[in-house]
């Protein structure tokens, strides 16, 4: 593992060395564990997409492909693309609209989709600068694209675990980036997508009954989720920009 400052991020860490490595780290994550959220987090995001029922999203690095089945179900023509194979595999359990693809170099042509998301994966590319210039490229004119990414500063983040444990949190992904707010969005701006606002994320309300019993099981976090209002979004564990196309 490699740690290194840099002037748009503030702290990468690093467990392979080439793409093709990371490539291969994610395949065995996702054949042996998997990489997804609660179903209330899903629906929680999709709130985040400005929609009416329509139009066409692409999902960058789709992962197992939850996301795109609640988009579809609420009426969207959702397409998926990961660049692990097993993810993929699973993610077309969920939907046919998943692809095998490199983020870095999308398959689609400019101007092609109305929505465009990235739910956590921006942070761990190769060149999260060419990530962002290929969601501006393949994103319309008058579309939107909700980008979450990590904060550097997150005060139930990295905050808290410097505090208990003296070190950032791994996530144990194969490359893993931290940020500040303004870092993030100067990033995004330079390459393509214009921030209009920023959703602070620590933990969302329960959506269905699987997940508000699993929330009663651990009253911990149901502090969490009462605090989350008040945590100021340059403290926020999670930021989710939504941006136009530049």
């Amino acid at each position: 593992m490699t740690w290194r400052i840099w002037v748009a991020y503030l702290l990468e860490i690093r467990h392979e060395t080439t793409e093709r490595d990371e490539q291969h780290a994610y395949d065995t994550l996702y054949f042996e564990r998997g990489i997804r959220q609660r179903d209330s987090f899903y629906l929680w995001f999709l709130e985040q997409v400005p929609h009416r029922g329509g139009g066409r999203l692409l999902d960058v690095s789709c992962g197992e492909g939850v996301f795109l089945g609640v988009a579809r179900r609420a009426g969207l023509e959702a397409v998926g693309v990961d660049f692990s194979l097993v993810a993929v595999r699973k993610a077309r359990l969920v939907s046919s609209q998943a692809a095998l693809a490199n983020a870095q170099r999308l398959p689609f042509a400019d101007n092609s989709f109305d929505y465009v998301t990235n739910i956590g994966s921006l942070e761990h590319y190769f060149d999260p600068v060419e990530g962002a210039r290929e969601m501006a490229r393949v994103l319309r004119r008058d579309g939107v694209a909700i980008i979450l990414l990590p904060n550097a500063f997150g005060i139930f983040g990295n905050i808290w675990h410097v505090l208990r444990y003296g070190e950032i949190f791994d996530d144990g992904q194969p490359l893993q980036r931290y940020a500040t707010r303004a870092s993030w969005e100067r990033l995004l701006r330079a390459n393509g997508l214009v921030p209009n606002r920023v959703i602070p994320y620590e933990r969302e309300a329960p959506r269905t009954a699987r997940d508000l019993l699993w929330l009663l099981r651990r009253p911990w976090k149901i502090g969490r989720l009462l605090v989350a209002p008040f945590v100021p979004v340059n403290l926020s564990n999670i930021l989710v920009f939504v941006c136009h196309k530049a």
